[in-house]
């Protein structure tokens, strides 16, 4: 009777030893440290991450949390942002923006880091290479620098007449879309006016400057203060009557004219499975840098009217969506 009752005891404490060790399993909560440039902007962008690494099964409050830094239009307060994310011993770093992609790789070595950019992340010093990023950093992306080019060229098949085009670029953040857009501007004949604009107070000045160089459209590139000032950069293209090519979307359900760049949701579904992937043990450098499958052009017609402009039917055949 005694020894069944110390069998009994010693099964007991041993479940009771299995419980415990599951519910510390249970109890451990990933953190992953997020830099981006403010809290106001990419909120949609944020939720699509969300959700897509909770279909993967990591779930706010219960086995993940972010750590979010943000900048406030300010980037040299990224590498202390990143220092502090290191100092948190956070499982891996996810940056959104061009300034911190190199502030994150300063600051640590170890923890992994994933990037969506808009640029070359070799041409940037992040990588080593597309196929073998090295170290402990990979990332997604959406070749901006690439598809500035193509933009220009829309702008040339809606506007066949089209000589003149002033872009608006950030010497701080996206100098190789304005190298890019100035090499397809050699091939189309088109002239391009430099629009540089490194602070949101500088905008009204700079489509000043293109309405008075003669700018008969305007191309914008991608870049995290561009996006930040949509609305501003749309009324003031409307102001000057100047039809005008945006890397997003959502510049077009501002009121902008037309957009062409990345599918939107791809980048951060393919971001939220690398993450999984290096959560669950791959080295960043064993996982090759991904770029975009899919484009999309979207055009609003109600802003093609106030402008006095029709859309050739070789464009409005390729447009994903319209604004009527």
């Amino acid at each position: 009777m005694a020894i069944k009752t110390v069998v009994a005891l010693l099964v007991g404490l041993a479940l009771a030893s299995v419980h415990v060790a599951e519910g510390q399993q249970q109890a451990k909560v990933t953190r992953i440290g997020w830099l981006a440039n403010r809290p106001d902007t990419g909120i949609a962008n944020r939720t699509v991450l969300r959700q897509m690494l909770a279909e993967l099964g990591y779930v706010e409050g219960k086995n993940i949390a972010f750590e979010f830094r943000f900048a406030d239009n300010e980037p040299d307060r990224f590498l202390a942002l990143a220092d502090e994310l290191v100092r948190l011993k956070v499982d891996l770093i996810f940056v959104s923006d061009p300034n911190a992609a190199p502030a994150a790789k300063n600051a640590t070595r170890t923890i992994p880091i994933v990037f969506l950019l808009g640029g070359d992340p070799v041409v940037a010093g992040l990588v080593d290479s597309f196929a073998r990023p090295g170290r402990n950093i990979t990332g997604f992306t959406d070749i901006a620098t690439v598809l500035g080019g193509k933009r220009l060229e829309l702008l040339k098949e809606t506007i066949p007449k089209l000589s003149r085009v002033a872009v608006l670029w950030n010497p701080r953040t996206s100098p190789q879309q304005w190298k890019e857009s100035q090499l397809a501007a050699r091939e189309l004949g088109l002239q391009l006016y430099s629009v540089e604009v490194s602070t949101a107070g500088k905008y009204e000045e700079g489509f000043k400057e293109a309405a008075k160089a003669r700018s008969a459209a305007l191309a914008v590139t991608q870049g995290p203060l561009n996006n930040t000032n949509q609305k501003q950069i749309v009324d003031l293209a409307a102001k000057k009557r100047l039809p005008a090519i945006y890397p997003r979307r959502d510049f077009v359900e501002s009121g902008g004219l037309m957009s062409y760049g990345a599918d939107r949701t791809e980048p951060y579904k393919r971001v939220a499975l690398m993450i999984d992937k290096i959560l669950k043990g791959t080295k960043p450098a064993d996982l090759p840098v991904e770029q975009p499958t899919k484009f999309e052009l979207m055009i609003n017609l109600k802003t093609a009217k106030a402008l006095g402009l029709t859309i050739p039917p070789v464009v409005m055949m390729r447009a994903e969506k319209v604004i009527k």
